[in-house]
């Protein structure tokens, strides 16, 4: 069976501000087809962004039951899923650890419904890694990259993971972008 891999990010310019834009991108990779996805929204939060990237990159999908890798630099979005937080929450009527409501209950159920219909592993990708400056250390961010994930990823698959994520950042300020100039609408491109 082939494995859909998801590449998302969030952006929120402002995030902590009464008033900010948000943006979110994804990219679908099933073998050789790519399919670029990006939005945005006024008034959001980073975190928000993130959740919808994910979203709307399974709302993407035309059938259920696919087995999917998801890369994300986002630790909110990969541990609530790696350390089942979900479970958790939803045992606590969502409450978080601290007896608090669960942020971003509404966009939480929403991916819960969407991952639940597929076999998806989320793992985690450190954001905003220059590939092409020499003073990146690349060996550091592939150990911590491994430590992360696990030993089954070699330094191509690194240095490609890293590139799409990268990718997947452009497509979120993409969005913000758009929100800004008032032509807010997610854009679904299909790019192979």
């Amino acid at each position: 069976m082939s494995i859909l891999k998801i590449y998302t990010d969030g952006a929120c310019s402002g995030n902590q501000n009464e008033e900010n834009l948000g943006g979110w991108g994804a990219i679908l990779e099933f073998g050789e087809n790519i399919k670029e996805l990006h939005g945005g929204e006024p008034n959001t939060t980073n975190n928000r962004m993130e959740l919808t990237a994910v979203i709307e990159a399974f709302k993407a999908l035309k059938r259920d039951g696919l087995k999917v890798q998801v890369f994300t630099d986002s630790s909110y979005v990969a541990n609530c899923f790696r350390e089942s937080w979900h479970v958790t929450w939803r045992k606590n009527g969502w409450k978080n650890a601290k007896k608090e409501p669960v942020e971003n209950r509404e966009l939480w159920e929403d991916l819960l419904s969407l991952v639940e219909k597929n076999s998806v592993i989320f793992y985690r990708v450190k954001g905003h890694v220059n590939l092409d400056s020499p003073g990146t250390n690349l060996e550091a961010h592939y150990a911590k990259f491994r430590e992360m994930n696990g030993a089954g990823f070699t330094y191509d698959d690194f240095l490609y993971i890293t590139k799409m994520n990268n990718r997947a950042d452009a497509l979120a300020n993409e969005g913000i972008d758009e929100i800004r100039s008032g032509n807010g609408e997610a854009v679904r491109d299909e790019v192979n």
